[in-house]
């Protein structure tokens, strides 16, 4: 297992329960800018827990000012990351750091500096079918999978 930024790795499943709660009980995964609670800037669609890591569609609410910046930054290229604000119920202790075994997802948002530098967004013509103005598909997959292949 090596090192992450942080030193945290996050294990298959660890996604599982908190979503089912949040499902449970209505609820939804916040995106944020920047991790800034006072600026929500889109919806989660989809938020799902797959073989590869967390997986999340959703779109920018483009009424929303802020929302509406940060799609003209993604499509320029000028950010690309996407972290995660959550609180940890269950982890071990590793050489490496932590190994997070379950925790409670709060929000994903887009961010300028991700802690798992492979966390980036797409869209544009990598997005679902529909308003180019709306439609934003963003995947946390590939650098879950890459973080969760250090467990192995």
């Amino acid at each position: 297992m090596g090192a992450r930024p942080g030193g945290d790795v996050v294990a298959a499943g660890a996604y599982g329960k908190s979503l089912a709660r949040l499902a449970a009980a209505g609820g939804k995964v916040k995106m944020l800018w920047q991790h800034d609670p006072a600026q929500p800037i889109g919806v989660w669609d989809e938020v799902r827990e797959d073989g590869r890591g967390l997986f999340v569609r959703g779109r920018l609410l483009t009424e929303v000012r802020a929302a509406c910046e940060a799609l003209v930054l993604l499509r320029a290229g000028a950010i690309d990351g996407l972290s995660i604000g959550y609180r940890t119920l269950t982890a071990d202790r590793s050489a490496a750091g932590r190994v997070l075994r379950e925790v409670e997802l709060w929000e994903v948002s887009l961010v300028t500096f991700p802690m798992l530098p492979e966390a980036r967004a797409r869209s544009g013509a990598d997005s679902v079918p529909g308003d180019p103005d709306e439609d934003l598909a963003l995947a946390l997959a590939e650098g879950l999978r890459a973080a969760r292949e250090m467990l192995a």
